[in-house]
C-alpha cells in the first residue's frame, strides 16, 4: 500500500507529476505518429519504385515480345511471299520493307529476353519461362534462316515453306503460349502487389487518424488543465502543438487518401488499358501474319483461315459469326454501341477497353480503332476473293503493298489508332505515379516536421509551469 501510494504521488498526486504524465503522453503519441507517417512514406516509396521499374516493365516487355514474335513470323512470311523464285519475280518494295521489319523484330526479341531474364530472376517459375523461351527462339531462327537459305535458290520455295510450316509450329506451340504466360504472370504480380500496398494504406489511414484523434485529446485535457489550475485561458505552446497536430493529421491523411487514389488510377484506370491493348496489338499482329501464312501456304489456308477468324474473336467477338457474316455483324453491333454504350452484343479486347474508359480523349480514340480495325477487316475479305477468283498475284500484292488504299496501309491506320489509345492510358500511368511520388517525397516530410514541433512546443509551453514548483 505505501509503495502503491508513493507511485500515485509520483505518477498523478502532485501538479508537476500530471503535467509530466500529459508531456509524456503528447510526446510519445506525436513520436509514435510521425514514425507511422515515416514508415508509410518508406513503404509507398518502394512501391511506387516496383510498379515503375519492376511491375510495369515486366508485363510491358512480355507483350512486347508476345508482339515481335508474331511480327517477326509475319515478316518472314512476306519475304517468301515477295521474294518471287530467286529474286525473279520479286515485288521491290514489299520484300525490302519485310526484311527492314523482320531484322528490327529480331533485334527487339533479343531485347526483350534479356529483360526478361534479369527481371525473371528470384522467380523460378519465369526462369524456366524464359530460358524455355530463349532455346526455342534460337531453333525457330534457325529453322526461318534456313527457310530464307533456301528461297533464295532457284526452285527453293517447296524446301522454305517446309522449313517456314515447322517454325511457325514451334512459334505457335512453344514461343507464343511461353510469352503470353509470362504477361499474364507478370501482370498477375503487378495485380497482387497493388493489392497489398491498398491494403497497407487502409490501415495506415485507420491507424493516422486514430493516433491523431488520441493526440489532439491528450492535447485538449492538457490546455483545459492548465486553464483550470494555473487560471489561464490558453497556453501558447500547448495551442501551437495543437494546431500543428491537427495540420499533421489532416495532411498525413491526405497523402495516404491520395496515394491511394494515384495507385488506383495507375493500375487499374491506366495500366489495365495499357495491358488491354498491348494484347490486342499483339493479337493483330499475329492475325495480320494468319493472312500472309494463307496466302504463303495452299495446304493450311484452311487452318490459317480458321485462326485469322478465331484473332479477330479475340479482337471483337460476336458469338457465332464467320468470316462470311462478320463484317456485317460487326457494323451491326457497333451501330448499337454508338446508339447505347451499354449495349454488349460484342466482346473482346476492344470490348475491355470500351468498359474502362477513363480520361480524356480516351473514348474518341478508342472507337477510331474500332472503326480502323473495321475496314481492315474488310480488306481481308477481298484479299480471299481475289485469292478465290484465281488473282493470285493481285491478293498477294494487296496484302503486302505500301500505297494507300491497299490493306498494309490500312493495318498501319489501324495500329496508328491503337497506339494513340496506349499513348493516353501510358501518359496517365506516368503522371499518377509521378504525382504518388511527389506526393510522399514533398508532403510526408513536412507531416512529420509538424509532429516534432509539436513536441517541442509542448515541452517548450510547460517549461514556465514547471518553473514554478522549483
Amino acid at each position: 500500500m505505501a509503495a502503491r501510494a508513493a507511485l500515485r504521488r509520483r505518477f498523478w498526486a502532485t501538479v508537476p507529476a500530471r503535467l509530466r504524465l500529459l508531456r509524456a503522453a503528447t510526446v510519445s503519441l506525436a513520436a509514435v505518429l510521425a514514425l507511422l507517417l515515416a514508415l508509410a512514406g518508406v513503404g509507398l516509396t518502394g512501391t511506387w519504385d516496383a510498379v515503375e521499374g519492376r511491375d510495369a516493365p515486366r508485363t510491358t516487355s512480355a507483350a512486347a515480345l508476345d508482339l515481335a514474335l508474331n511480327d517477326m513470323d509475319a515478316q518472314a512470311a512476306n519475304i517468301l511471299l515477295s521474294s518471287g523464285n530467286a529474286g525473279k519475280g520479286r515485288l521491290d518494295t514489299p520484300y525490302e520493307k519485310a526484311v527492314g521489319f523482320y531484322g528490327e523484330s529480331r533485334r527487339d526479341i533479343g531485347h526483350d529476353l534479356r529483360t526478361l531474364a534479369v527481371a525473371a530472376q528470384g522467380d523460378r517459375t519465369d526462369e524456366h519461362t524464359v530460358e524455355a523461351l530463349t532455346d526455342d527462339f534460337a531453333a525457330y531462327e534457325e529453322l526461318i534462316g534456313r527457310a530464307l537459305e533456301n528461297d533464295g535458290h532457284r526452285g527453293g520455295k517447296t524446301a522454305a515453306l517446309a522449313d517456314h510450316r515447322k517454325a511457325t509450329d514451334l512459334l505457335r506451340t512453344r514461343l507464343l503460349p511461353g510469352a503470353r504466360e509470362l504477361v499474364a504472370s507478370n501482370d498477375r504480380a503487378f495485380d497482387a502487389r497493388y493489392s497489398q500496398a491498398r491494403s497497407a494504406l487502409r490501415g495506415e489511414l485507420v491507424a493516422v487518424l486514430v493516433l491523431g484523434v488520441l493526440l489532439l485529446v491528450v492535447l485538449v485535457v492538457l490546455q483545459w488543465y492548465l486553464a483550470r489550475r494555473f487560471h489561464r485561458i490558453l497556453n501558447p505552446g500547448v495551442l501551437g502543438a495543437t494546431v500543428c497536430t491537427l495540420l499533421a493529421v489532416l495532411l498525413g491523411a491526405q497523402v495516404i487518401s491520395a496515394s491511394a487514389g494515384h495507385l488506383r488510377v495507375a493500375r487499374h484506370d491506366a495500366f489495365d488499358s495499357v495491358v488491354a491493348l498491348s494484347r490486342a496489338r499483339a493479337i493483330a499482329y499475329d492475325a495480320n501474319a494468319d493472312e500472309s501464312r494463307y496466302l504463303l501456304d495452299p495446304e493450311r489456308r484452311g487452318r490459317y483461315e480458321r485462326a485469322f477468324l478465331e484473332k479477330s474473336q479475340q479482337l471483337y467477338g460476336l458469338r457465332g459469326a464467320t468470316l462470311t457474316s462478320y463484317d456485317a455483324e460487326l457494323a451491326t453491333t457497333w451501330q448499337a454501341y454508338r446508339a447505347d454504350r451499354r449495349d454488349l452484343r460484342f466482346t473482346g479486347e476492344f470490348r475491355r477497353e470500351l468498359d474502362n474508359i477513363t480520361f480524356a480523349g480516351e473514348r474518341s480514340a478508342a472507337e477510331e480503332t474500332v472503326e480502323a480495325y473495321a475496314v481492315y477487316e474488310r480488306d481481308d475479305r477481298r484479299i480471299r476473293a481475289l485469292l478465290a477468283a484465281g488473282k493470285e498475284r493481285e491478293a498477294v500484292e494487296f496484302c503486302m503493298g505500301w500505297e494507300a488504299g491497299t490493306s498494309n496501309a490500312h493495318f498501319g491506320a489501324w495500329m496508328t489508332a491503337l497506339d494513340k489509345v496506349t499513348d493516353i492510358n501510358r501518359q496517365h500511368f506516368t503522371t499518377s505515379v509521378r504525382d504518388g511520388r511527389s506526393a510522399v517525397t514533398e508532403q510526408l516530410p513536412g507531416g512529420c516536421a509538424l509532429l516534432l514541433a509539436a513536441m517541442a512546443l509542448t515541452c517548450l509551453g510547460l517549461r514556465p509551469r514547471f518553473a514554478e514548483f522549483r
